[in-house]
């Protein structure tokens, strides 16, 4: 197992006085919600421009960017924002408005069928999932789009999962699958995108200590539109990998065709690894706008994460592989 520095996590009396970490699953087991029934829209390529001033945001004029944004300097973002300002295109291409299209999505009883190359092919339920031991983790969020987070997660490593399932010599990438439902995610009514939501990492990234399946933030279970009831987080690349609500991850021995591949194959690729020197077809990714904050900071090579995932990309000049 690859330790995680701890001057890449935030410090713990950072959000002591906040509340006490829980296990994220734990409350899930004994939710129950109502189906939604909610018009669908169209869903664009996503924007470099933030559509209004997110939660916990200062409007006012932002200074230069900073040179040396320090690990330690990384404070959360508030919980209001990180709950109410995310992408979830299944539900909406509008920020602010997922959590309320989301609030009623059914996320128990749920199971995440897992597959392909493995000796020992399993369907995962909720219980099954509590079983594997939650972590806190703190991560940076960097969205494509140059805005990112701070989110303490609650959740554990993908690899545990996939030990289990005990892949093949032949499965060299996995495959993720998100809820095709547009009773439930009206944004999956229209014709934009060729859903359901799909993504996928090499099988080193997904086998890395720093990637997980994630099923709670901020002390309490994953609300719906942060990805309820388990979603993936990957800190190095950009958010649009971490996809939400999984039910299907299969081994795989080619790489799988992302939604995002599919739909705009002149913008992203399979990588998605940050890099400020790289920038996007439509624009620079060196600087981000962190929510909460006044200015712009630059942005860290793979996120802040390159002393731990680096050397899974050993020729940095190969542009492919971060987007």
């Amino acid at each position: 197992m690859i330790k995680i520095n701890s001057s890449e996590i935030t410090p713990i009396n950072l959000y002591q006085s906040r509340r006490r970490f829980m296990v994220g699953i734990g409350a899930l087991l004994a939710s129950s919600a109502a189906l939604a029934a909610c018009g669908g829209q169209q869903a664009p390529l996503p924007t470099v421009a933030l559509e209004s001033t997110p939660p916990g945001t200062d409007s006012a004029t932002p200074p230069a960017p900073s040179t040396t944004p320090g690990p330690l300097d990384d404070e959360l973002t508030a919980h209001d924002a990180v709950t109410n300002y995310v992408n979830f295109y299944e539900f909406t291409t509008n920020k602010e408005g997922v959590a309320a299209l989301a609030r009623d999505f059914i996320t128990s009883p749920w199971a995440v069928e897992v597959g392909g190359l493995v000796n020992n092919p399993k369907t995962f339920n909720l219980e099954n999932l509590s079983k594997f031991e939650q972590e806190e983790r703190v991560y940076r969020m960097r969205c494509v789009e140059a805005w990112s987070m701070v989110i303490p997660w609650t959740g554990f490593p993908l690899s545990k999962l996939l030990q289990e399932v005990e892949p093949t010599s032949q499965a060299q990438y996995v495959r993720f699958e998100t809820l095709y439902d547009p009773d439930q995610m009206p944004g999956q009514k229209g014709a934009s995108f060729p859903w359901p939501y799909v993504e996928g990492l090499r099988l080193d990234e997904a086998m890395h200590d720093l990637t997980i399946l994630a099923t709670g933030l901020y002390g309490e279970s994953l609300l719906p539109q942060n990805g309820a009831p388990v979603r993936l987080v990957a800190p190095w690349k950009y958010g649009f990998k971490s996809l939400k609500s999984i039910v299907k991850i299969d081994l795989v021995a080619e790489m799988p065709t992302s939604l995002w591949m599919a739909f705009g194959p002149s913008e992203y690729g399979f990588w998605a690894n940050v890099n400020p020197a790289v920038p996007h077809p439509r624009w620079s990714q060196a600087t981000e706008r962190r929510i909460g904050e006044n200015g712009r900071r630059e942005t860290l090579l793979f996120n802040g994460y390159a002393e731990q995932v680096a050397h899974l990309y050993p020729d940095p000049d190969r542009k492919e592989w971060y987007f």
